[in-house]
């Protein structure tokens, strides 16, 4: 048996000893390091975070990790927080490396961002930890007694598992009289022990011979087996087979098929009978491995294939056959047979994605690392040179950065909207005859980036919605559409910040954020405000965010929901409007003209006029386009000196809204010089509304004029003060002046549209009155107005100085209590339809007269 092991605490001392002396420095590009085998879980390997020169505090969160194939027994195991490669589990150096030699584990490391491959190689170094064993415990050797002194005996080799200095070392014999061992070596460094006879035997004397076999290997400690040889004495057979050489080599492909000879043996024996008739058989250390794949046929010397060889898993076979006569004490002669395999090309590449990063982002910079792949042909020389590729007309290509390890890289930009996912084949090619190949298909899908700004369906929207409309009703829909996907794509609508005439657009409409429904929150009306604009973006969830502008535009359309307004003529009053005509009036005599306006625009607005009552329909018409009433005959001496007449205004909507206006006529005899009703006329209150611009005109006008009538003043104020001094003191005193000695305040109103009083015909003296100022004592303004100013409703001041010799009458003066008036803004009509070239004066007449009565009054 074994001799007996050290302590456990010498033997991990030894093991730790042997693995620093031969730890070999790591090569260029990759790491190699020693371990002993049979280590403990936990065991010290290496300090891959160190040699490597990465931040251990970073290992975690970079996952970095042993790369193994599926299956396969993860010796060693790395400490992600220090780095340390440590064995995982027992390493059995027997168990992992059939075959003698170097056992080397290749470790893949991988770490992640960014991706990185590292190859690691550990040697796992053999110790003594098996002990030499025989086949069998008792061996029965037969020596006839006849054998020649110095005649050697071929034993069975022991077998250990161990390599180098930890196998086989030598043997030894247990002390006795006949025999002494003679240790062989083998061309391969293996031992094997001949009994060499040193006394000549003598059966009668003794029949059987017992020693003891001890096998020793050169492990530190010294490990030991043993096995019995029962030495049986036999009668003269005395001659051994031999053959013909005593080691064989063949060369067998790995493909042959079961049957196949693989040598044919010759041995010889120099005997007759059955001393020289000889069998064929494996030697009892023959591996039960050799005994599955072959077959010896005992008495031809045939060597067979059995079964299935695999040049991948082993590619030599060594097979030691005996052979021995069939005569009594046959003894019997061993050969080797050494059977080398011819590789084949029967292992079509292996492609293992051994780290995919997906999905990757669309904005990813060409040579970002996708994938990390392996290849592996388990065929060797050009059958296991393998050649790997992607599908063309893909933006990805294959980089070799070890051998049979690729990545798998971008070529270009990558753009989602277009193609949202790549199937990449990967096809791996060995170089044999013929060439095998394997696909496999990586799918890549592309991760989306907001990239893409929205994008309205139209680039602009016009939208007409009919005036006076509900509150809160929907008045048209946006939609824009965004070619990115998940929250990239989703829309938000809002209306951008603005004012539409002076007020914030968000109280005139508002938009459904999610849909891009608008709705108007006020009702329209088309005659204070046509037509505006606004600004609707659109934009994403993404980070950050992009959006879009678009333009829509509301146009409000006109109903007719105005009436018209008669202007003219207006009654005094509240009662009916008057008008003198005479009665020596002609047919087609001009009595007066209707005007009527309405705010409404088209069609709404186109008026007409029409009588509607009259006292005599024979005597008068009105013009359905101008409203002109005149005479359509002479008067005649029955007709009624009081004519009752109805005028109504339709206009030209649907349905038709009307007004009316009754009018008085009287028939004298000869005309006063008096205005009629035709001319004094003003807006009702419900039309006095009028647009902002009205506004604006009517502020402009009324800054011009009291900056006139302020240099007005300053310039009289001066000329007075100048002739004041030049009279020292004469014509005026105050504190009440009077520029005008002699005269007197007029009675007389001084009415604010047409002057009742005419001059004589021909004439061209004007008239004047006196206008005290409202200025500083002293100062009076005279109101001057020329002979033409008789039907003017324009009033002009000029300064007040004294009577002149040329100046008879200095005018008479106003009232105190007469005040000009300025009128509230009126509504403005529509100017789609203008009224006719008759109408135009008296409307003119009529907004000059409506300010003039509603404005500040001036105190005479």
């Amino acid at each position: 048996m074994g001799a007996g092991a050290g302590s456990g605490r010498g033997q991990l001392f030894l093991r730790t000893l042997l693995f620093l002396l031969l730890a070999e420095p790591p090569a260029r590009g990759q790491l190699r390091y020693a371990v002993p085998e049979e280590l403990e879980h936990g065991a010290f390997v290496a300090n891959l975070g160190e040699d490597l020169g990465l931040d251990v505090s970073t290992l975690s969160a970079r996952r970095f990790r042993i790369v193994s194939r599926a299956g396969a027994r993860q010796h060693l195991e790395v400490n992600l927080e220090n780095g340390i490669l440590f064995v995982n589990e027992r390493i059995d150096r027997e168990e992992v490396c059939e075959a003698g030699g170097t056992c080397l584990l290749h470790l893949q490391l991988l770490v992640e961002s960014p991706l990185e491959l590292y190859r690691v190689e550990v040697e796992v170094l053999d110790i003594n930890d098996h002990a030499p064993t025989f086949p069998w415990q008792e061996y029965v050797l037969e020596v006839a007694e006849s054998a020649v002194l110095g005649a050697r005996f071929p034993l069975e080799s022991a077998q250990d598992p161990d390599v180098g200095t930890n196998s086989v070392h030598t043997y030894r014999l247990s002390p006795n009289g006949f025999f002494s061992l003679e240790v062989q070596t083998r061309s391969d460094a293996s031992k094997f022990a001949e009994l060499v006879l040193e006394r000549a035997l003598d059966r009668e004397q003794q029949r059987v011979h017992r020693v003891l076999l001890t096998a020793l290997d050169g492990g530190v400690p010294e490990r030991s087996g043993t096995a019995h040889i029962l030495v049986t004495v036999l009668d003269a057979n005395d001659n051994v087979p031999a053959f013909d050489q005593p080691s064989y080599g063949v060369s067998l492909p790995e493909d042959a098929p079961a049957g196949t000879l693989v040598i044919q043996l010759n041995a010889t024996d120099l005997d007759e009978g059955p001393n020289g008739e000889i069998e064929y058989s494996f030697s009892g250390h023959a591996p039960p491995r050799v005994r599955e794949l072959f077959h010896i046929e005992p008495r031809s010397g045939q060597v067979l294939l059995k079964g299935r060889l695999d040049y991948e898993r082993a590619s030599t076979h060594e097979l030691y056959v005996q052979a021995k006569d069939r005569g009594p004490s046959a003894v019997a002669v061993h050969c080797r047979v050494l059977v080398h395999l011819l590789d084949v090309n029967d292992n079509a590449p292996e492609v293992t994605l051994t780290s995919v990063s997906t999905p990757v982002l669309e904005d990813a910079p060409p040579g970002t690392v996708i994938a990390v792949i392996s290849v592996l042909d388990r065929d060797s020389g050009d059958n296991g040179r393998v050649s790997c590729e992607v599908s063309p007309n893909v933006p990805f290509e294959l980089r070799s950065s070890f051998r049979n390890y690729y990545t798998l890289v971008t070529t270009q930009a990558l753009d989602r909207e277009v193609v949202p996912e790549y199937n990449v084949s990967i096809t791996a090619r060995d170089m044999g005859s013929p060439a095998l190949l394997t696909r496999s298909t990586l799918t890549i899908p592309v991760s989306d980036v907001n990239d893409n700004a929205p994008r309205f369906l139209q680039p602009s929207y016009s939208v007409y919605v009919m005036e006076n409309n509900a509150p809160g009703a929907s008045i048209c829909s946006v939609s824009a559409l965004d070619p990115d996907c998940q929250q990239n794509a989703y829309l938000s609508y809002s209306i951008a910040d603005g004012h539409i005439h002076g007020m914030p657009v968000g109280t005139y409409v508002s938009i459904n954020s999610d849909s891009g429904h608008m709705y108007a929150l006020r009702s329209l009306d088309y005659e204070q405000i046509r037509s505006f604009q606004i600004q609707v973006q659109a934009q994403d969830a993404g980070f950050p965010p992009l959006s879009a502008n678009v333009t829509v535009h509301i146009f409000v359309l006109d109903q007719n929901d105005n009436a018209p307004v008669i202007v003219s003529p207006m009654p005094r009053n509240g009662s009916v409007a008057t008008e003198l005509v005479p009665r020596s009036a002609r047919p087609g005599y001009l009595v007066g003209t209707v005007s009527a306006v309405d705010a409404d625009a088209g069609l709404n607005s186109r008026l007409s006029y029409q009588l509607l009552q009259a006292t005599d329909f024979t005597l008068f018409s009105v013009a359905p386009d101008t409203g002109e009433l005149r005479t359509l005959r002479s008067f005649l001496e029955q007709d009624a000196s009081r004519q009752q007449l109805v005028v109504q205004v339709r206009d030209g909507g649907q349905p038709a809204l009307s007004a009316t206006v009754s009018l008085l006529l009287s028939v004298v005899e000869t005309m006063p010089q008096t205005l009629s009703d035709f001319s004094e006329f003003s807006l009702p209150p419900e039309v006095s509304s009028s647009s902002p611009l009205t506004l604006y005109l009517l502020v402009s006008l009324g800054s011009i004029s009291f900056t006139f009538l302020l240099a007005i003043l300053i310039l009289t104020a001066i000329r007075c003060r100048g002739e004041r001094r030049s009279r020292q003191g004469n014509s005026c005193s105050p504190p009440r002046c009077h520029c005008c000695p002699g005269s007197r305040p007029s009675s007389d109103g001084l009415k604010t549209s047409n002057l009742t009083a005419q001059p004589p015909a021909g004439t061209t003296a004007a008239t004047c009155l006196d206008v005290p100022a409202g200025g500083p004592p002293g100062y009076c303004y005279k109101v001057c107005l020329g002979p033409e100013s008789a039907q003017s409703d324009f009033m002009f001041l000029k300064p007040c100085s004294p009577p002149r010799n040329n100046e008879k009458d200095p005018g008479k003066r106003s009232r105190p209590d007469q005040h000009l008036q300025v009128s509230k803004e009126a509504k403005q009509p529509n100017t789609d339809w203008l009224p006719p070239s008759t109408q135009r004066a008296a409307l003119k007449r009529y907004r000059i007269q409506h300010w003039g009565k509603r404005g500040s009054r001036w105190k005479g």
